[in-house]
């Protein structure tokens, strides 16, 4: 007889996104008159920067070309020319990322669900509270034991680590989703302190980091002492640059980042990052990583920021 996974029995049937847009239509058609500001599922109002149009179909004749057509990547990590885009972008911040540490993914949502495949399921989870749903829902799928932090009014919305309570994953996302706090590098430095001193994970959700202005607050989690030894990034250009159609996005896996096997043995987390990829996923478009390269030129900069200004 087959057996299913029955953690999955415990979840929701239904995505939340999905549910609040069911509300919103039936609102809505209750009450024509209504005007609604949407604040659910985080899609573009904006379309998509000219330069990226233009790299996208410059890239997409050349895929029509014999001489210039790509198949699957060599690497499954993306193209050299992304990686070193979106290098280059770290730096125009202050934080040194090297290319060989970043994977390009097809979104941020993929990798947060995914990257759960490489750690084993006794793992406790910490969650900060409220936070985004795939966080905990990804590792209900494994039947694993997820605990929150909760962000309020009496911490300005922003957990804090208990050294009372123990975690081994921990997910931080800042921006935070939905509240939009903000950590400082302080505060951040005081949950890389706790995850090393646990010998902790973080994953951290660097999604909205764009929309930082303040100079004096971290947009990386690699702008903190240490946390190349404890903490995975993972980015989108849904919000970045508006391509929540175009699917792409970008996870940094530190090449510092080890953790001991049950043999005692350290173990890169790149290396198993790299054979989950190579089994389960063939990598982004070419037209698609041609546009996300456009996106991190100067040029590329330059319509964004004039995009959201008109907002």
């Amino acid at each position: 007889m087959v057996k299913i996974n029955e953690n999955f029995l415990s979840m929701k049937k239904n995505y939340l996104f999905i549910d609040i847009a069911k509300r919103i239509k039936a609102f809505s058609e209750a009450n024509p008159d209504k005007t609604l500001i949407r604040m659910g599922i985080g899609d573009v109002t904006q379309p998509i920067a000219p330069v990226a149009v233009e790299a996208m179909k410059k890239a997409a004749d050349e895929m029509g070309q014999a001489e210039t057509f790509r198949g699957y990547e060599d690497s499954g990590a993306g193209y050299d020319f992304l990686r070193e885009a979106v290098s280059g972008y770290y730096k125009s911040f202050g934080v040194d990322v090297p290319a060989s540490d970043i994977r390009i993914n097809d979104g941020a949502k993929s990798d947060c669900g995914n990257i759960v495949d490489i750690f084993g399921d006794g793992n406790t989870i910490l969650v900060t509270d409220p936070a985004y749903p795939v966080y905990v829902d990804s590792n209900m799928m494994a039947g694993r034991e997820v605990i929150y932090a909760d962000s309020d009014e009496s911490n300005g919305f922003a957990a804090m680590p208990d050294y009372s309570v123990h975690a081994d994953i921990i997910y931080l996302c800042s921006p935070n989703n939905p509240t939009g706090s903000v950590y400082t590098k302080e505060q951040l430095k005081e949950w890389v302190d706790y995850a090393l001193k646990n010998e902790a994970i973080i994953i951290f959700d660097s999604a909205y980091e764009a929309f930082i202005q303040d100079k004096e607050l971290p947009r990386s989690i690699y702008a903190v002492e240490g946390a190349k030894k404890c903490a995975i990034e993972m980015c989108s250009l849904s919000k970045t640059a508006g391509f929540t159609g175009m699917r792409c996005g970008y996870t940094v896996v530190p090449d510092e980042l080890t953790v001991k096997s049950s043999t005692g043995a350290e173990v890169k987390i790149a290396d198993l990052w790299n054979r989950r990829e190579g089994s389960k996923f063939n990598g982004v478009s070419y037209p698609v990583q041609r546009a996300a390269e456009a996106v991190f030129t100067e040029e590329g900069q330059k319509q964004i920021r004039l995009s959201l200004i008109h907002i």
